[in-house]
């Protein structure tokens, strides 16, 4: 049997995957097995060699040789330089500063390897096979420990002249608020895991909230706090929506998508945010291009980022 591997790095976790060589009609089942990680802080070495670790320990136990591979899959934050698979200094994986990724696991295991920006390849993913299928015009948001965008345009991955296309994440919405991606009031600063905990930090500190005793907050935890009634917390999701619904309302009047993907903290919390979002996009947006954008979560949730990084293999 052949297979691919899959390499997800991410701020705050890693995911390296074993999966099949084809896509099954079931797209969940080429995941084979997985291994997950804690982004590791620090060395940068000493991540590449736990994840080169992890990988050999996929093959091994699942019985394949380096010889069964057909290609490996890197999907990761940008910046960085897809055509010579190199990292170049993601705001959220500090440290990583010109790293060769593409050609270390090649020599490693003998076989192709491809970079991609997550965004671009999680908008991939979800527009060959989850829930932009069929769409000629899509964009996906990730949303997770930051904002980045993949765009799909007239048909095709579009990346922009030096890689840098959908870096949306860097948009300023606001004169002062939360920093994200280096600059206060961002869009990332807004609607991101990391942007999540500020806000929640900022507002916390004028009135009580149940995250008071929080000993580490997360997006997670303000989440649960905002479904069980907080009120606090309940206002950072109202923030952070109305937020995502004037960035989103942006990018549907200059590219006017049919669809837009969010995957991340809007899959696992999409009623936290969808009615706010829907109301801010019909008084920003224009509303013919809005009537025409459907806003949906991804397809895949929790399984995105390792069949997007599979995914790049086949594509």
């Amino acid at each position: 049997m052949k297979y691919t591997l899959g390499i997800d790095i991410g701020g705050t976790k890693c995911a390296v995957v074993l999966g099949k060589s084809e896509m099954p009609a079931n797209v969940t089942d080429v995941i084979v097995d997985k291994i997950k990680i804690a982004t590791p802080r620090g060395s940068v070495q000493a991540a590449l060699d736990d994840l080169v670790f992890a990988a050999e320990d996929l093959l091994e136990r699942n019985g394949a040789r380096f010889s069964d591979l057909v290609g490996i899959g890197v999907s990761c934050g940008g910046p960085l330089d897809s055509k010579n698979g190199v990292i170049l200094s993601p705001p959220n994986l500090p440290g990583w500063d010109d790293v060769h990724i593409t050609e270390l696991f090649s020599k490693h295991f003998g076989v192709p390897c491809v970079l991609q920006n997550d965004a671009n390849a999680c908008a991939l993913a979800e527009w060959k096979y989850g829930a932009g299928r069929g769409c000629s015009n899509m964009i996906f948001l990730t949303f997770g420990t930051g904002m980045g965008a993949g765009l799909i345009l007239n048909g095709q991955l579009y990346t922009g002249a030096c890689d840098l296309a959908g870096e949306v994440g860097h948009i300023r919405l606001n004169a002062t608020g939360p920093e994200g991606y280096g600059k206060a009031g961002s869009f990332e600063g807004y609607c991101s895991g990391g942007g999540i905990v500020k806000l929640a930090e900022l507002l916390t500190d004028k009135e009580f909230s149940v995250l008071d005793d929080q000993e580490t907050i997360t997006a997670q935890s303000v989440a649960q706090a905002a479904k069980n009634g907080d009120k606090v917390a309940k206002e950072v999701y109202d923030v952070s929506a109305i937020r995502l619904g004037q960035g989103l309302s942006i990018l549907i009047d200059i590219l006017n998508p049919e669809a837009i993907v969010i995957g991340s903290i809007y899959t696992r919390d999409t009623a936290l945010f969808q009615d706010i979002v829907r109301d801010v996009i019909s008084k920003e947006a224009l509303p013919g291009a809005a009537k025409a954008c459907k806003i949906l979560p991804a397809a895949f949730d929790e399984h995105l980022g390792d069949i997007a990084a599979l995914s790049l293999v086949m594509e």
